[in-house]
């Protein structure tokens, strides 16, 4: 037998960090993850971007031509399994509904404490984990194929002025000098210049597990379906290493978390973006000096250590579905004819899926009726950008701290 002051189930970004922060305020702590490693899943295969800039949700969009080519899955930036309608149908409306303005505006304050943070948390983390060369400070760039699209997105970026962030707009001519690879096929581009990215995002998830073990931390391979409450009030999980009981647990598994809290008996409204993406040695010696997303497409470019990361918008669909890399398919021409793209890098497209709320706000907190409960997961788009401080924000709760910040918008009872 054995055991811990608290078990982290999910050795993603969520959970390796929320173990780091709880052993910092003297825990005892095992992570547990059924690969026995971390970040192998959904922080695996994002575009490495820590977007302090992303202060306002991505929302269900509310133009009539766009909803016209997601509806007949013509773009590259959505598309749907028509099979997963009826399970996703529900959630989608909650998200129509959330996107509302003044539902985003107030989702886009309670988020914002968490995104002010995000950057500092990470760097303080990186050089503890001695991670600090993975970490690029240059920024990254919202492409637009036409004037119209430009000032529009220009007029949302100089929204954000308003939170101190520094922004600069770019014209063909501007962009060329910042990003002189990139093909003239597009009008401009926003700079937005305090957003981080690192070169493998799954290599930063790793060093902070590798610190957590450094510090005497447990990493456990094991099986978070075979989570049980004893009759002393305890969790129990079977690993690899035998049976683990904890007086406290945290669900950390992102979109697998319902796994977990669906056989409690709580309903939170967990849905799962699916995304893609796929390496690309560059042609000839052309260089990308930061991500770029193609605004007007949906797709990113992200320089990573393996080569060049295409990664896709959003699919909706069973979260176990065989893989449906059709937005690869339609985004790699289109990215071609932007950057020289040479041959692909792997043997097939990877595929991975983001934990999402109606609201876009993670759960972060206890949960309502079970003592030693704690959740920490759906970070939809943002996931390996708000790890740390969600982390933090959650271990503060658990230890008895004074939160930086007023945790109740993402408590799990909120819907």
């Amino acid at each position: 037998m054995q055991t811990a002051d608290v078990a982290v189930l999910g050795a993603g970004m969520e959970g390796v960090c929320v173990a780091l922060h709880l052993q910092a305020r003297g825990r005892d702590v095992a992570l547990i993850d059924r690969h026995g490693a971390a970040g192998l899943e959904t922080t695996f295969g994002n575009a490495g971007l820590i977007e302090r800039a992303s202060i306002f949700p991505y929302l269900f969009p509310r133009d009539l031509p766009a909803l016209a080519r997601y509806a007949l899955n013509l773009s590259p930036e959505a598309q749907y399994h028509l099979s997963a309608l009826p399970a996703v149908a529900p959630w989608l409306y909650r998200y129509f509904r959330e996107s509302a303005p003044k539902r985003a505006a107030r989702n886009a304050q309670a988020a914002l404490p968490l995104v002010a943070r995000c950057l500092e948390e990470h760097e303080a983390l990186m050089e503890l984990a001695g991670a600090s060369d993975l970490l690029r400070k240059t920024g990254w760039i919202k492409l637009y194929r036409s004037e119209e699209s430009l000032a529009k997105g220009i007029a949302e970026a100089e929204r954000l002025r308003a939170y101190d962030l520094a922004i600069d707009a770019l014209d063909a001519d501007a962009l060329a000098a910042r990003e002189p690879y990139l093909a003239r096929v597009v009008a401009g581009g926003v700079h937005f210049l305090d957003v981080a990215s690192v070169a493998d995002p799954s290599l930063v998830a790793q060093a902070y597990a590798t610190l957590f073990m450094q510090r005497g931390g447990r990493f456990i391979t094991g099986d978070a379906r075979s989570l049980q409450q004893t009759l002393d009030g305890r969790w129990s999980v079977a690993t690899h290493d035998g049976q683990l009981f904890v007086p406290d647990l945290v669900v950390a598994l992102g979109p697998w978390s319902d796994a977990v809290f669906r056989p409690l008996g709580y309903r939170i409204p967990l849905a799962v973006k699916r995304g893609y993406h796929m390496h690309y040695a560059a042609a000839s010696d052309a260089t990308l000096g930061r991500p770029v997303l193609d605004a007007d497409n949906g797709y990113v470019l992200a320089p990573m250590t393996r080569g060049v990361r295409l990664t896709t918008g959003a699919e909706f669909a069973r979260r176990d579905a065989p893989p449906t890399p059709a937005q690869i398919e339609r985004a790699e021409p289109i990215a071609r004819a932007l950057f020289p793209l040479g041959e692909r890098l792997d043997a097939k497209p990877w595929m991975g899926c983001r934990p999402c709320l109606p609201d876009m706000l993670p759960v972060v907190g206890k949960a309502p009726r079970h003592a030693g409960l704690w959740f920490d997961f759906g970070h939809q788009h943002l996931g390996f950008t708000l790890g740390p401080v969600s982390g933090r924000l959650l271990a503060e709760m658990m230890t008895g701290e004074t939160p930086f910040t007023d945790p109740s918008p993402y408590r799990p009872d909120r819907f």
